[in-house]
């Protein structure tokens, strides 16, 4: 999520892999002049999906814009069926308007965004199909060691991909989430917020969230985002700084 007033894809701790993988002492506030490395396209990286399997995952994913009060913040969410997508709460905090945006640049206006405090998970809902490819989830956590593919638009841009592997559970570097969390080498920019994380199958394995100054990311596992859907009751309506809906202009 582009915007300096968030912290999530940002100010993680550097994740020690030796030992118990336990995190140091959080690193202050990412300065402000800093510029992230140029991200890169599908066809420059090596990724764990099949064609078949990354075109799926391309038409299921969405840029997700938050036009707030004073700010504009963009994210990733995507498709669990035609009116309904994951994203992270802190993606759509404070909004005023939402909008996504599709592979194939269609804009759709969000009608209602909820979320949960047990993670940095939300839910946007639509009045128009968000298209033709929605999420598969695994049923299990991926294993220390496997392959995932994240698919996302940092810093807001081009579709990408980014390729990597799990590193192991750690607690959440951020405070905010209960259980543990997963550590992946696949590396992301703010704008990746809310991107699925793919096993080699195409099926989501968890959802980015943030990042540390080493290059790892972090992800909420599936098993919890499996849990939170299936308790519709742990999702509250999400406020925006103005009385205004979502869809509103």
């Amino acid at each position: 999520m582009i915007r300096t007033r968030i912290a999530a894809l940002s100010l993680a701790g550097a994740l020690a892999l030796t030992g118990c993988a336990a995190l140091p002492q959080a690193p202050g506030a990412m300065p402000d002049d800093f510029v992230p490395e140029p991200s890169t396209s599908p066809g420059e990286v090596a990724v764990a999906l099949s064609p078949d399997g990354f075109s799926a995952a391309q038409r299921m994913t969405v840029r997700v814009r938050n036009v707030g009060c004073g700010f504009i913040a963009t994210g990733t969410g995507f498709a669990l069926d035609d009116h309904t997508l994951v994203t992270n709460r802190h993606v759509v905090a404070d909004a005023k308007r939402i909008t996504l945006t599709t592979y194939d640049g269609r804009s759709i206006a969000a009608t209602a965004a909820s979320s949960t405090t047990v993670a940095d998970i939300a839910i946007i809902t639509t009045e128009e199909s968000l298209g033709s490819s929605y999420a598969e989830r695994a049923e299990e956590d991926p294993a220390e060691g496997d392959v995932i593919t994240v698919v996302g638009y940092p810093n807001g841009g081009r579709l990408t991909t980014s390729a990597g592997v799990v590193l192991g559970a750690t607690t959440d570097p951020l405070g905010g989430a209960v259980g543990t969390v997963l550590a992946t080498s696949a590396k992301v920019e703010q704008g990746s917020s809310g991107s699925p994380v793919l096993d080699e199958g195409g099926r989501v394995v968890g959802v980015i969230y943030a990042k540390n100054f080493s290059n790892q990311s972090f992800i909420v596992p599936i098993s919890t985002l499996n849990t939170l859907l299936s308790e519709a009751s742990l999702f509250v309506p999400e406020s925006t700084c103005t009385s205004s809906s979502l869809g509103s202009t």
